[in-house]
C-alpha cells in the first residue's frame, strides 16, 4: 500500500544544527571523508565535471545508542540503476534545492513520507564518490526527534521503507566483508537484506567514528553474487 504524506515544505529545516544533536551522537560528528571512502573500497572524487550530484539522509533515531535505529530503503527492484539495493532516502540535488540538506529531506519526503520538521540536521559530510559512476554524494547525518510515520510514498523508487537498530548493525554476527572482483568492503545482515556499497561503507564508517564498533571478522571476503541470492534484495547483478 502507497503512504500517503503530508504536504511537504521546501527550502525549511535546512541549517546544520549540530549543537542541537543529543548527546550520544555527538561522538559520531567530525567524519573524515577520506576515511569513508578508503572503507567502501572506492575512488575518491574527481573534480567533475559530473552527470549528477546527489545527497543521502542518514536519519538516527532513539535516546541512546542502545535505542538508536537508522531509516532505510530497499530500492524498488524495477530501478534502473542500483536496483533492489538498500539505501538511505536520497536522491539527485536538484537546482531548486536551498542545499545538499534541502536535497536530501525533499528526497526522503518523496521517497517515505518524512515530516522534514521533525528532522533535526546535524552534519554534513564532504562528497562521497559511488563506485559505479564517479558522481558525489554528500551523506547528511540527521536526528529524527521526533519520528512520525513513514512508509512507501513512491512506489517506482522503493518498495520498503524501514528502521533498523543500531544495536543489530553492531552485533558482530550481522557483519561481514563482501567481495567482487578487486573490489571488497563492508556489509550488513539487517531483516533478511544484504546492506552492502555505498549505504555499507557509510554505516561502518559511522560505528567507528563513534566508537560504537565491536569486533567482527573483517577478514573473510564472502562472494558478494552468492551473499545476494540467499537475501531479499532481489538485486540484478552485472
Amino acid at each position: 500500500m502507497t503512504f500517503i504524506p503530508q504536504p511537504d515544505a521546501p527550502g525549511s529545516n535546512v541549517t546544520l544544527r549540530p549543537e542541537d544533536s543529543p548527546a550520544w551522537m555527538r561522538p559520531a560528528l567530525g567524519i573524515d571523508a577520506a576515511h569513508a571512502q578508503r572503507t567502501m573500497g572506492d575512488r575518491a572524487v574527481t573534480n567533475g565535471p559530473w552527470k549528477k550530484e546527489a545527497a543521502v539522509l542518514v536519519l538516527l533515531a532513539g535516546d541512546s545508542v542502545e535505542e538508536g535505529s537508522v531509516l532505510l530503503t530497499h530500492r524498488s527492484p524495477r530501478m534502473r540503476s542500483h536496483s533492489g539495493q538498500i539505501a538511505f532516502p536520497g536522491g539527485r540535488i536538484d537546482p531548486e534545492d536551498l542545499n545538499a540538506v534541502d536535497a536530501a529531506l525533499r528526497e526522503a519526503w518523496e521517497e517515505t513520507g518524512l515530516d522534514r520538521s521533525t528532522v533535526t540536521p546535524v552534519e554534513q559530510w564532504a562528497r562521497l564518490s559511488i563506485r559505479a559512476t564517479g558522481n558525489p554524494v554528500s551523506p547528511v547525518l540527521a536526528h529524527w526527534h521526533e519520528p512520525s510515520p513513514v512508509g512507501v510514498a513512491s512506489p517506482n523508487e522503493a518498495d520498503d521503507v524501514f528502521t533498523v537498530p543500531l544495536a543489530d548493525l553492531i552485533d558482530p554476527a550481522n557483519r561481514l566483508t563482501v567481495g567482487w572482483g578487486q573490489w571488497s568492503g563492508p556489509a550488513f545482515h539487517a531483516q533478511d537484506y544484504v546492506v552492502w556499497g555505498f549505504t555499507g561503507g557509510v554505516l561502518a564508517t559511522l560505528l567507528e567514528r563513534a566508537g560504537w564498533a565491536e569486533d567482527w571478522d573483517r577478514d573473510t571476503v564472502h562472494p558478494l553474487h552468492e551473499t545476494l541470492a540467499r537475501s531479499r534484495n532481489n538485486e540484478r547483478m552485472r
